[in-house]
Order: C-alpha cells, then structure tokens, then sequence
C-alpha cells in the first residue's frame, strides 16, 4: 500500500511539473524533488515495498536529528518563496514542516511518525501546485 501511495503521489508530481509555465526555474524544482525524496522516501525498507528517508534515520539523534531535518526542509520553503508561491501555500508548507520536527522529536513515536509523515513530498506537492494554478 506504502508503494502504491507513492508511485500515485510521484505520478501526481509529474503531472503537475507539466502544468507549470515556462518561466519556473526547472533546476529549482530537480533540486526539490532531490530534497524531498531523499528526506521522505529516498531508501527502499528491505524486504518491504515501504520507502523511508533520511528524516526518520537522523531522528534518532535527539533533538539534533529534526532540527537538522527541519533546516533542510527549510530550503523547500526558501525555493518555493523564491519562485513566487502565496503566502497562504508558504505557510501550509511551514506547518508541516512544523509538525514534523514537533512530533518527530518525541523519543520513539517521533522516529515512527518521520516514516509515514512525507512533508517534504507533501511541500513540494502544495508548490507545484500554487505555481501550476498560477499558470492557468
């Protein structure tokens, strides 16, 4: 179900990155989808279909762990500002990355919740979206 999941949200993805104008910095936007899979869904769990990335792995550090994934979940946030998403997207994509460091951090619930909360995907989503409607 977890690859199911995913295979349709970067299906989505993709389908969205068409819809964008031709003005959008498609570098921006390869080093967003680099950012986003790497921390969400970047490592095939082993004997599984399931996908985890590195936020969950550097969450078992306490404390240091989420804040460094969190800082680097930031740079989704600065690249989409960048590009001219709303206000109103920006600040959907800072409360999940807010929810994300404020519940990863709990000690063993935080490392099981990094796993099944993609923020990151979720972010990248909501500004391609934003940039997409803008587009129409």
């Amino acid at each position: 179900m977890v690859s199911n999941t995913a295979a349709a949200l970067s299906e989505d993805l993709e389908a969205l990155e068409d819809d964008l104008p031709a003005t959008v910095d498609d570098g921006a936007i390869e080093r967003m989808r680099f950012v986003a899979h790497a921390l969400d869904e970047g490592i095939r769990v082993p004997g599984t279909d399931a996908r985890v990335g590195l936020d969950p792995i550097v969450g078992i550090l306490p404390g240091a762990g989420d804040t460094a994934a969190a800082i680097v979940s930031l740079y989704l946030i600065v690249e989409a500002a960048r590009m001219g998403v709303s206000n109103s997207t920006l600040f959907r994509m800072l409360a999940n990355v807010g929810v994300d460091a404020v519940i990863g951090s709990i000690p063993v619930l935080g490392v099981v919740f990094d796993a099944f909360w993609k923020a990151n995907t979720w972010n990248l989503e909501l500004a391609l979206e934003d940039l997409a409607a803008e587009h129409d």
